[in-house]
């Protein structure tokens, strides 16, 4: 096959009609892109919007994706390319990016996709890229995604232990002495409440399901001795240890659930300290505080 003059040849031949996923709101890139990559005797599916790629990696299968990073409405580019590697693991990913200075967003973009390109590309520097990444296959050392929910069975231990250094660090506020087993009793369950409802969304909206366990937390921590204040403030630091937790594993985390996730995590967080709360305050209406491990 001939290669246009604007193309450099890499000596590696180029998959038979390789299929690619060519992804970007302005009309005039992704166009000028589908005639580059398919003059270049690729199979080129376009997408104007995440809706559309996503619509499209549903019901096709790719060999490669070019994305724009940045787009309007409903998601960017790493949304797609998050789908892409969960319904197809061995595409190759690529994001386009016209902002050099992107030290910082880099290496989370790298987890989900192979590569970063900043526009504007020459022509045949891009097929020569994509053709390259083609030639070698997936990264072998790419970990496989899994689920928050996944990630936090998986992880309990270590975001309890997380949690229960932070409550030790934070003893000038938390002023009652516990020993670790009675300051962490709760930990078990307030995780597999978490993943329970992860795993079985609710309508936005709707209220958790009522909690025993986080029930039964509020008046304990009545009788060890603690104040309202300290019950918000192990709540907080919860919250810390699980985004640490996620943070920890972003490499695996599904990035295209990862928003509607987090958002799950902290109204599940909330409510639970909501229903300890009100039986914090019904045993205080009815036990005196029990001062004996301060």
């Amino acid at each position: 096959m001939s290669h246009p003059q604007n193309e450099v040849p890499t000596g590696t031949a180029t998959p038979v009609k390789a299929r690619i996923l060519v992804v970007d709101d302005d009309k005039a890139n992704r166009d000028t892109l589908g005639m580059v990559l398919q003059f270049s005797g690729f199979d080129v599916v376009t997408a104007a919007d995440v809706n559309e790629a996503l619509m499209q990696i549903g019901s096709q299968t790719f060999d490669a994706l070019l994305t724009d990073l940045h787009m309007p409405n409903h998601g960017d580019g790493l949304t797609v390319a998050s789908a892409m590697r969960n319904s197809h693991p061995n595409a190759a990913t690529f994001i386009f990016s016209g902002y050099p200075e992107m030290s910082a967003a880099t290496a989370a973009i790298l987890l989900q996709t192979d590569q970063v390109l900043l526009k504007p590309m020459e022509p045949g520097s891009l097929v020569e890229t994509i053709r390259k990444r083609l030639a070698q296959g997936r990264n072998s050392s790419i970990n496989s995604i899994e689920s928050v929910a996944s990630i936090l069975e998986r992880e309990t231990k270590t975001a309890s232990d997380h949690w229960c250094m932070c409550a030790e660090r934070e003893s000038s506020f938390i002023t009652v002495r516990l020993d670790q087993s009675e300051r962490c009793a709760h930990l078990p369950a307030v995780f597999r409440d978490l993943v329970h409802r992860l795993r079985n969304p609710l309508p936005l909206g709707t209220h958790a399901s009522a909690s025993l366990d986080a029930a039964e937390h509020g008046r304990m921590r009545r009788r060890q001795g603690y104040t309202a204040a300290m019950l918000v403030e192990e709540s907080r630091m919860l919250q810390v240890s699980i985004f640490q937790t996620l943070q920890n594993n972003l490499q695996k985390v599904d990035f295209s659930l990862l928003l509607v996730d987090v958002m799950v995590i902290a109204d599940e967080v909330d409510s639970q300290l909501a229903q300890a709360m009100t039986s914090y305050i019904a045993e205080a209406n009815l036990t005196p505080v029990v001062l004996g491990h301060s």
